[in-house]
């Protein structure tokens, strides 16, 4: 299994740290974003990642089996997939509809389904919830999350467990709290909620 020192070295090789001014998907201010997409992006790497995940995974689950992973669109997306594939299990991801999580494409969830819900990033758990909700309004029952990076500084209040690679401590900040020196860079928003 992979140090937390070896995946952050993974993090830095794929230029996923960022630094600058950002508003995350949670409409938090931030100094750093973390950019799961450029780790995906080499499938090898992936790979990689998702096994230490997946075991990570399996040892939080201690036997509890599961019958899916379901992801958040855009950000869970390949994770979820990758994450799927390492636990041989099938994957979909819900995405928004009029600002709403829902299952397209012919997606469904049985009834009592034990999911694994899969992100990129955790901030603040919002995307989170609102992906829970898809599920449960399907019947599905998630029994634990796994994400690559937990951002919640020890926040995270979801009622299941939250199994991750990393967790990051980066300071975050509300729309009127903002300190002069971020205030004073160009702000960028990276993620892909409220995409049309």
């Amino acid at each position: 299994m992979l140090t937390e020192q070896e995946i952050m070295a993974e993090f830095k090789a794929a230029e996923a740290i960022l630094r600058g001014h950002f508003i995350l998907t949670s409409g938090l201010h931030s100094d750093t974003y973390m950019q799961c997409a450029r780790v995906l992006m080499n499938p090898a790497r992936a790979e990689k990642l998702c096994a230490v995940l997946a075991e990570k995974t399996r040892m939080a689950l201690k036997g509890t089996t599961i019958d899916m992973v379901v992801a958040p669109a855009m950000g869970g997306v390949i994770v979820g997939y990758e994450m799927g594939r390492q636990l041989g299990v099938e994957t979909i991801f819900c995405e928004r509809e009029n600002g709403i999580f829902t299952l397209r494409r012919g997606f469904a969830i049985k009834p009592g389904a034990k999911i694994l819900l899969v992100e990129d990033v955790v901030t603040t758990g919002k995307s989170s919830m609102e992906t829970v909700d898809c599920i449960k309004e399907r019947g599905g029952n998630v029994v634990a999350e796994a994400a690559l990076v937990d951002r919640t500084g020890g926040q995270y209040d979801l009622p299941f467990t939250l199994v991750s690679l990393l967790k990051i401590k980066v300071a975050t900040y509300t729309e009127d709290n903002v300190p002069a020196e971020l205030a004073s860079i160009p702000v960028t928003k990276p993620g892909s909620r409220g995409l049309k």
